[in-house]
């Protein structure tokens, strides 16, 4: 029977239904519904939108929980929107797309010199690690000045991963998004981005994030002498 004084864990983000909501129905409403004879361009974008930031909300409410890439998703759905609806010039869209990334991996460099480096947030997640047994099992092999050398490498990595992403992020609306805001082509144009990001932007970047999870981790065990067994968080 469980103690009704423990704490109830947040549900576990649904991954389907987050692909389901923020790319794959926002790219359709766009690619498919943006012509004059179904939504026109401007309804088309704004119900488009409308999916990311539901979802955004709902995953608040289910989990009780605001999540930092939630928080920046939402942001970035909304500085396109109202770069859309205020029909400036397409080139604010690259920029935008670059601005988020380098943002983040600019705030990661920084957090080094902290009491709290956005590593931790990213990659040393108490969702998935026992972090308080972590910290133990260093302080008793007296390995805390190592593991702060590896968490620096880490960020570095994590950094490049950001890095990598804003160029990526700006070539990509650059070649895709020529058209005017406000037309046809341009709402096209923007589901075609949403849809092309993925393969495009998210493969190569989520290599250089698990290659530094790889680092983590396998420094993780050296220096606590823990299998990974033991310091992954028991579900």
């Amino acid at each position: 029977m469980n103690n009704p004084t423990e704490p109830t864990k947040p549900k576990k983000e649904n991954l389907l239904v987050n692909l389901l909501l923020n790319i794959i129905v926002p790219t359709l409403v766009l690619t498919k519904l943006s012509s004059e004879e179904y939504l026109g361009p401007t309804v088309a974008l704004i119900v488009a939108l409308a999916f990311p930031i539901a979802y955004g909300l709902w995953d608040y409410r289910e989990r009780k929980k605001w999540n930092l890439f939630s928080i920046l998703g939402l942001i970035s759905v909304l500085l396109t929107g109202g770069i859309s609806l205020l029909q400036l010039d397409p080139k604010y869209i690259a920029i935008k797309e670059a601005a988020i990334p380098a943002i983040l991996g600019i705030a990661t460099l920084l957090s080094t010199r902290t009491r709290y480096p956005l590593v931790k947030t990213i990659l040393l997640n108490d969702s998935v690690l026992d972090v308080d047994k972590i910290n133990q099992a260093l302080e008793q092999q007296n390995h805390q000045a190592s593991f702060n050398k590896v968490l620096m490498n880490a960020s570095y990595l994590v950094a490049l991963s950001f890095a990598l992403s804003a160029i990526l992020n700006y070539v990509l609306a650059k070649i895709v998004v020529v058209s005017s805001p406000g037309s046809v082509e341009y709402t096209q144009q923007l589901g075609k981005l949403t849809a092309l990001s993925y393969p495009v932007i998210v493969v190569p970047v989520t290599i250089v994030m698990i290659f530094a999870m790889f680092y983590l981790f396998r420094n993780i065990t050296r220096l606590t002498e823990l299998s990974l067994e033991d310091i992954l968080v028991q579900q």
